[in-house]
């Protein structure tokens, strides 16, 4: 039997991640696109709670998504949180909807499909250094070692950003001690497109 999590680890989704705040996220239409692709039998439910599609609780609102591949279901429940990861006392339908599809690309993700999204999703977060910030990683991201090299896509995604943002490309490479990009890990390659995405949007 094809192991179907291995096909949809391997796929890139680099290119498809959208920063709010200081956390990313793999957009829900092309997570669903590429299940689909992947498998076109693939299903999912969101979970209702006395006919509600949402569960209140003392600690707060939560969702349930269940995706199935393969013929196997796995379900994430997802809590109802503002643009900053808090829990929301009250929250509105488009809220409700919003924790639905992060809850969807997190069931998919347990799949496989954009699972390195939220490896290390629990750790403070390591941008670009500044001028005068010293270029060295941070301890906690160096306790994740990723030895998989960067793929094409995640180059040529980096290189766009840095003709887009004007960023040097240089201060970059030296951030990762490496002399070219392709020497790039996929995990730094991450980070690095993350980085430049802020700094596009803050252009």
């Amino acid at each position: 039997m094809e192991n179907y999590f291995q096909k949809l680890s391997s796929i890139e989704v680099d290119a498809h991640i959208e920063k709010k705040g200081d956390f990313s996220y793999l957009s829900w239409p092309y997570a669903v696109q590429q299940l689909r692709l992947a498998d076109p039998t693939a299903t999912w439910e969101v979970k209702r709670f006395d006919n509600l599609p949402y569960l209140k609780t003392e600690a707060g609102f939560f969702v349930e998504v269940a995706v199935t591949v393969q013929g196997i279901t796995l379900s994430q429940i997802h809590p109802v949180l503002d643009a900053d990861n808090r829990p929301i006392a009250s929250p509105t339908c488009f809220e409700i909807n919003t924790s639905i599809q992060r809850g969807l690309v997190k069931a998919i993700a347990l799949h496989g499909l954009g699972l390195c999204v939220y490896a290390g999703e629990d750790l403070p977060q390591s941008g670009m250094p500044s001028a005068s910030t010293s270029p060295t990683p941070s301890p906690s991201l160096v306790q994740l070692p990723e030895t998989r090299p960067a793929s094409s896509s995640q180059i040529r995604f980096i290189k766009r950003l840095v003709q887009e943002t004007g960023d040097d490309l240089q201060k970059l490479l030296d951030f990762f001690s490496v002399d070219t990009l392709e020497e790039l890990t996929s995990r730094a390659a991450s980070r690095a497109i993350k980085s430049l995405q802020k700094n596009r949007r803050a252009a």
